[in-house]
């Protein structure tokens, strides 16, 4: 089951598998997607991972797009986990992408680790408003703003969970990619960025809110 809450002048779902959805705009809100990840590790000499992270996470956005016919799409950043993953795409992945863009409207919002991958088409921005909400990738002092690039994790008696982070004045979303690692919701930059009130709303089989703090 989704979470249902508002910001702002929005009434947004938190759907379990990370990604976040606006009904009333048919917004699909999906951040670090970190598309290529097992290949920039392997070329760069680290850990060698099982090169599945891609289609494991095209997979869940295909659901997620099926589930809730999302017209619009937007990527808060770090689609892809370098700018070469983005170029040395599979052809079945990048076909697949591709046939999930096609009819939608779709924004690659930059992130720290890339621009955006210009090749795939979309539109390519820093920073995004719609009717009342703002979204980027990294979080500012902004109100009603939607941001990404933290991975925020909680922990629950035998498990950790990847978790939005919502307060009145901002959503900070969980990492959608497979392979993705993160940031406990009690470090303190996640504290400072957050109202005392916040609620980590962890991700799964359903969607469980739990106090931030």
């Amino acid at each position: 089951m989704p979470y249902l809450f508002p910001l702002g002048p929005a009434l947004l779902q938190a759907l379990p598998s990370g990604a976040l959805f606006w009904a009333d705009h048919s917004l699909l809100v999906v951040s670090d997607l970190h598309f290529g990840k097992s290949d920039r590790l392997a070329r760069r000499g680290g850990a060698l991972l099982p090169p599945y992270e891609t289609r494991a996470t095209l997979t869940k956005l295909d659901r997620d797009l099926t589930v809730t016919g999302a017209r619009r799409v937007v990527c808060l950043g770090d689609s892809f986990d370098d700018l070469t993953a983005a170029e040395e795409m599979a052809e079945d992945d990048s076909l697949w992408l591709t046939r999930l863009m096609a009819g939608r409207d779709w924004t690659w919002i930059e992130g720290n680790h890339d621009a955006g991958p210009m090749s795939l088409g979309g539109t390519h921005l820093a920073v995004l408003r719609v009717a009342g909400l703002t979204f980027r990738h990294i979080a500012s002092p902004e109100v009603h703003e939607i941001s990404g690039h933290y991975h925020p994790k909680a922990r629950l008696p035998g498990r950790i969970a990847p978790c939005f982070l919502i307060d009145v004045a901002r959503v900070i979303m969980p990492a959608y990619g497979a392979y993705t690692g993160g940031l406990n919701c009690d470090h303190p930059d996640l504290q400072a960025l957050m109202q005392p009130r916040a609620l980590a709303v962890l991700t799964g089989r359903t969607c469980l809110a739990r106090p931030m703090r």
